[in-house]
């Protein structure tokens, strides 16, 4: 009895495998554009990712991808939601992944195993950089995405998560752009330079702006915004810095002039908290995002700037 347990459960595995693959090999072929639930089988994990198609999408030329990291304790339609990003595609004619982390309650609840944060995926060491490798692997493989113009972003602990993918998968990845997150990764060694647009309120009070110990269930210590700036403009070489600018609220600083046209800008929102500025709320009781500034808009504006060199698909 043991023996057959063992058989169909490799069958069902077997059986999922190939279904995946049957379902990756036609989606170039057959995929409208909108929103497609997709599965991707990575280690002993079965994972899943919400895939955007822009409604100008043509298999025919390269274009870029950009994946949005959900918030700890949130999933993959809310970040769609809360970022607009899918609108954004559907203008400027990117494809967007957003990959659901790990947790419980139907893909409702998750998080990413991002440094010192957070819940199940990092107690239970998910290998999440393992997973987004995989999955732009994947999306290259299946669409025509130009492996040089591949973003991330993420909110929260899934702006942790961006931090991580650029110091461990700078291979793939051109830039990030955090929001609303803390640098927390020791150590960070990153194989190339990734150019990084970071946006951070002065009251957030579960990312503290100058480090600490945030509101929330885990009490763990952020590194400050400040130390974030410093490494990524250290570990990219740039050599020139632009002068303030300030609109109001928002302030941004820009670093430049760093190994193969990396950047480093700096949005600093004076009085905002933990939100994605110009976005909805992440949460019914969640904090109000800024109306001066679009964070989709500004790091699409700066992700075009900033394609990677030496690539090829």
């Amino acid at each position: 009895m043991q023996h057959k347990n063992k058989f169909w459960r490799l069958a069902v595995f077997l059986l999922s495998v190939t279904l995946a693959s049957a379902t990756t090999a036609g989606e170039r072929r057959c995929m409208s554009p909108g929103d497609h639930e997709l599965v991707l089988v990575h280690g002993d994990r079965t994972r899943y990712y919400l895939l955007h198609l822009p409604s100008q999408y043509d298999h025919t030329k390269l274009a870029p991808l950009v994946l949005v990291l959900h918030g700890g304790g949130s999933n993959a339609q809310n970040a769609a939601r809360m970022t607009r990003m899918s609108e954004k595609a559907d203008r400027e004619g990117f494809l967007v992944a957003y990959p659901y982390g790990s947790g419980f309650f139907r893909k409702r609840v998750l998080t990413w195993n991002a440094a010192n944060c957070c819940g199940r995926a990092k107690q239970n060491d998910v290998d999440d950089v393992g997973f987004i490798r995989t999955l732009i692997d994947t999306l290259l493989t299946n669409y025509e995405i130009d492996p040089a113009r591949v973003y991330v972003t993420g909110m929260s602990n899934g702006g942790m998560m961006a931090f991580r993918l650029g110091c461990e998968l700078a291979d793939k990845i051109a830039a990030i752009a955090p929001v609303a997150a803390a640098f927390n990764d020791d150590p960070c060694e990153p194989s190339a330079p990734v150019s990084v647009i970071m946006f951070n309120g002065t009251l957030d009070d579960r990312v503290r702006y100058n480090g600490g110990v945030g509101k929330g269930r885990e009490k763990r210590i952020d590194r400050s915004v400040s130390d974030a700036v410093v490494f990524w403009v250290e570990h990219n070489h740039c050599t020139l810095k632009s002068d303030l600018e300030k609109q109001g609220k928002i302030v941004r600083e820009v670093f430049f002039g760093g190994r193969e046209g990396a950047a480093v800008v700096l949005y600093t929102i004076r009085g905002g908290r933990h939100a994605w500025p110009g976005g909805r709320k992440g949460y019914l009781f969640g904090d109000e995002p800024t109306r001066r500034l679009s964070a989709t808009d500004a790091m699409w504006e700066f992700f075009v700037k900033h394609p990677k060199f030496h690539t090829g698909k």
